[in-house]
């Protein structure tokens, strides 16, 4: 491969996992340019997880074994099988060197200085393959996996070019690593609530909007439940903010135990006393009992009155559902009426008969300036289309 076709191999990798909207997406756009690049019929990507002392297999592509997954939940290897990543590695740095590739062959070590490892070269022979190029993949100065490319028995076998090529393209895939895992906290950030860790209002939104296209689709339920913390303002009053956020906390955790009861649940806090819970799939009985499960545990709480709970599912009598707004609208009115009541359990939404207060409430006209009542979304008579 000449100079040019090289560097459009590489751009081509650099492009790809800029392209990718996932960490998987990125893995296995690594794997695949570099694969191209070096002309492989097979790569792999691996990630050293230090704490459990093994190799991972992240990804791999091309021509791939019966026993190798795309994306494998179990392919591990323990990391004294490959001593080269922690031993080798180190030596060449510690030597002044910087971390280079290797080649091993169905026969043992082709080019490089690694050594003949006998777990790669029975890997290859047991895999039909003839050769492979390793590389060490560096992140923030420390090694971070590595990148593995195959050629079936009988190609041409890597030589030290491929090698020098192959450390290259490691640097590349390491740029693109570190780029994924900061797009990824970024995400993570901007969909976090940063005092409990729980989802935030934007989540909730997101996930709430793709539920109910499935619930008009395919009929899926959906429920939401919304919660508000009684007594926090008398507890920042009387005993400071550090012990209201206490427990804002407290009650996060429970509202995260409860939610772990319903499979692909999602638990937030929407912002100041008020959290809610999103099932998807669910029936709305069990998503009931979850709820009083969630006000009998937070009545238990050494600080706060409990809470007023609210549920709205599209499987009650509520009317149809053809958007987020109107779900969110019955549940927060659903908790509004629970708080009103005092009540120790949570209040449905369509459970009370044809004249339900709960359904008159979310489809009642905006409050006016200064009411409490807060409903989420747009409410269809509002003249300015703001948020009630």
């Amino acid at each position: 491969m000449g100079e040019d076709s090289r560097l459009r191999a590489v751009v081509a990798l650099a492009q790809g996992m800029a392209a990718a909207h996932s960490p998987h997406e990125s893995w296995r756009a690594a794997a695949l340019g570099a694969c191209r690049a070096l002309a492989g019929n097979f790569a792999a990507l691996s990630v050293w997880e230090r704490e459990r002392g093994r190799l991972r297999v992240l990804v791999n592509v091309g021509e791939r074994a019966a026993e190798e997954e795309e994306f494998p939940e179990d392919e591990a290897y323990p990391v004294h099988q490959f001593p080269e990543i922690t031993e080798f590695l180190h030596e060449r740095w510690a030597g002044g060197g910087g971390p280079s590739a290797w080649v091993e062959t169905a026969r043992g070590t082709a080019a490089g200085h690694a050594g003949y490892c006998h777990q790669r070269v029975a890997a290859l022979r047991r895999r039909g393959r003839g050769c492979c190029v390793v590389a060490p993949v560096v992140l923030h100065g420390r090694a971070w996996g590595e990148l593995y490319v195959a050629r079936e028995a009988g190609a041409p076998l890597f030589g030290t070019a491929d090698a020098d090529f192959a450390t290259v393209l490691a640097s590349v895939v390491a740029a693109g690593i570190a780029q994924t895992e900061r797009l990824e906290e970024a995400r993570r950030l901007a969909f976090t609530d940063s005092l409990t860790g729980l989802a935030n209002r934007r989540a909730v939104d997101v996930r709430l909007d793709e539920a109910i296209e499935q619930h008009r689709g395919e009929g899926v339920a959906v429920s939401l439940v919304v919660c508000d913390v009684n007594g926090l303002k008398r507890v920042n009053d009387t005993q400071g903010h550090a012990v209201g956020d206490r427990l804002l906390e407290r009650f996060g955790s429970v509202l995260s135990l409860c939610g772990a009861m319903l499979p692909g649940a999602l638990v937030a806090r929407l912002g100041g006393d008020e959290f809610c819970l999103l099932a998807v799939g669910a029936g709305a009985d069990e998503v009931v009992r979850i709820a009083d499960e969630v006000c009998r545990r937070a009545a238990e709480l050494e600080l706060g009155d409990g809470v007023a709970c609210g549920v709205a599912s599209t499987q009650d009598p509520i009317g149809p559902v053809r958007s987020a707004r109107r779900l969110f609208r019955l549940a927060d009115a659903a908790q509004y009426r629970a708080k009103a009541l005092h009540a120790a359990k949570p209040v449905v939404a369509g459970r009370e008969g044809p004249d339900d207060p709960v359904l008159r409430l979310a489809d009642a006209p905006p409050p006016a300036a200064g009411e409490r009542r807060r409903f989420r979304g747009r409410h269809p008579e509002s003249p300015d289309g703001g948020r009630c």
